[in-house]
């Protein structure tokens, strides 16, 4: 596929074409109205498709907008991915284009953007070692009208990513304005105590990450006494036996060392469930 992308960018399509840039009109640049996912890719194919597709499809439905056709996407998907073994897609929804002003015109058309970055180079450590959380100081906001929803709204995030840079950090704990802990600044949270495993409940705000869900279904399979969705606060992850973030392109990360708490090696845990999300991720 010959594409005219910017060089950070190996391809691109916007509505099929493939071109690096869309109106300035569209609703997504003025009012982060529209959504996103990022998906791994792995030996030509994007990895957990159909998951990605539910939560893109419910998104919309969420917003209040059509969703692309499923055909559509699979066929551009198919095409983006295509000779790439390893790399990173990412498919930006948008109401579309429309005049000035927050109320959504009935004849906007979605705009489909998808975009392959290259794999990033993470250190081999991060699984093997797990990483540094720092406590973020910037707070999510809460809407549960939202709660769950990859919008394209993350400015909260971009400045949780640039305080844990700051401080030395590979990822972040972002809690609520009530001082529950959410999530990271790009990743859901796990702790495990006592064998069973505990994730926030995302009632107010908060991404229902994929490979969330995907360690939620295969914790039966592989011996954890049971999960937990429940509210957490910040001393429950630091009395917790393990702790690890995941995300669709890290996969999963130990955590080493939180808030002055240092873990050890990665637990029997983290372990059992990075072994099954790589295998999954290298299809």
């Amino acid at each position: 596929m010959t594409s005219t992308a910017p060089a950070s960018v190996l391809a691109s399509l916007v509505n099929g074409v493939a071109q690096p840039s869309v109106s300035v009109l569209d609703r997504g640049l003025h009012y982060g109205d529209g959504l996103f996912e990022t998906i791994a890719v792995a030996q030509g194919e994007a990895v957990l498709w159909d998951r990605h597709l539910a939560r893109l499809r419910a998104g919309c439905e969420r917003l209040g907008f059509v969703c692309p056709s499923p055909g559509t996407l699979r066929s551009e998907t198919i095409l983006l991915c295509a000779g790439h073994r390893r790399a990173v897609l990412k498919w930006i929804i948008t109401r579309g284009g429309a005049g000035r002003g927050y109320r959504p015109s009935s004849d906007a058309v979605p705009n489909r953007i998808g975009l392959i970055y290259a794999w990033p180079e993470h250190p081999p450590e991060c699984w093997s070692h797990g990483v540094k959380l720092a406590l973020c100081s910037v707070a999510l906001s809460a809407q549960p009208a939202l709660a769950g929803v990859k919008h394209l709204g993350r400015i909260e995030q971009v400045l949780a990513a640039a305080e844990c840079e700051a401080l030395g950090a590979h990822e972040g704990v972002m809690l609520d304005l009530e001082g529950r802990v959410v999530e990271g600044s790009m990743s859901n949270l796990f702790l495990v105590k006592d064998g069973r495993l505990r994730t926030p409940a995302l009632t107010s705000c908060g991404i229902a990450g994929i490979m969330r869900q995907f360690v939620i279904d295969r914790a039966e399979g592989l011996g954890v006494a049971g999960v937990d969705i429940c509210h957490l606060d910040v001393e429950a992850l630091r009395t917790a036996d393990e702790l690890f973030v995941t995300n669709s392109v890290i996969g999963l990360w130990p955590v080493r060392e939180f808030d002055g708490r240092h873990f050890g090696r990665p637990g029997p845990v983290s372990r059992q469930f990075l072994e099954v999300i790589r295998d999954e991720l290298t299809m």
